[in-house]
C-alpha cells in the first residue's frame, strides 16, 4: 500500500499491540477498519466506552468529499471533522478504513481524555444506561460490551464521588471499620 497524502510506500508497525501502516515519509497512519477503536482501547483502557465510530454516529461529524484516494480500495476518502478537535479523518466508505495524519491519534485520544473528565453525573447515569443496552443490541462482542459496561459504571462511581466528597468520606470510614 502506498500513503494517501506522498504515495511513500506504507511500512507495518505496532501501536498499542495493533498492527497498522504508517507512512516513513509524513508519518501518517492508515487503520484498517476497527483497528483505530483498538488502538484507542489500548492506548486508555477507561476511554474503552467512548466511540470513536465514525460509521455509527455520522451526525455527530462533518464529512466531505476528500482530495486522496484509499491505499486499498483506490476511491476516493471522504473527509470527516471529528467533532471539535479540528483533527480530520480520512474515511473509505468501502472498506472502512481511516488515515490519520501524523499526530491526529493523540489530538483524538486528549479530546476523549478531556470528555471523560468533564463529564457529571447525569452524562454518566444516560451512558450506563446506553451502554446496558448495548450488552445486549452492541455491535461488538458481548464481552467486549461488558467491559465497556463496566468502565462507565466504575467512571460513574468515581464522579459521584468526586462531586460528593462527604460520601467519599463515609466510604473511606466504612471500609476502614469493616477490614480485620
Amino acid at each position: 500500500m502506498k500513503c494517501p497524502r506522498c504515495k511513500t510506500g506504507l511500512l507495518t508497525r505496532t501501536t498499542a499491540g495493533v498492527e497498522v501502516d504508517e507512512c516513513p515519509a509524513c508519518q501518517g497512519i492508515w487503520f484498517d477498519a476497527d483497528e483505530l477503536r483498538r488502538v484507542k482501547d489500548e492506548t486508555d483502557p477507561d476511554l474503552n466506552w467512548m466511540d470513536v465510530d465514525l460509521w455509527k454516529h455520522p451526525e455527530r461529524f462533518r464529512v466531505a468529499a476528500g482530495p486522496v484516494d484509499c491505499p486499498r480500495c483506490k476511491i476516493p476518502l471522504f473527509a470527516v471533522q471529528y467533532g471539535d478537535t479540528g483533527v480530520e479523518i480520512a474515511c473509505c466508505k468501502s472498506c472502512r478504513g481511516a488515515w490519520l495524519e501524523a499526530e491526529a491519534l493523540e489530538r483524538i485520544i486528549d479530546h476523549l481524555s478531556e470528555e471523560l473528565l468533564t463529564k457529571d453525573v447525569p452524562d454518566y447515569l444516560r451512558a450506563t444506561l446506553r451502554e446496558a443496552k448495548e450488552l445486549v443490541t452492541g455491535p461488538e462482542s458481548f464481552l467486549s460490551e461488558w467491559r465497556d459496561f463496566t468502565t462507565v459504571v466504575r467512571m460513574l462511581q468515581y464522579r459521584i464521588l468526586a462531586e460528593h466528597s462527604r460520601l467519599a468520606g463515609m466510604f473511606a470510614e466504612f471500609q476502614a471499620k469493616s477490614q480485620f
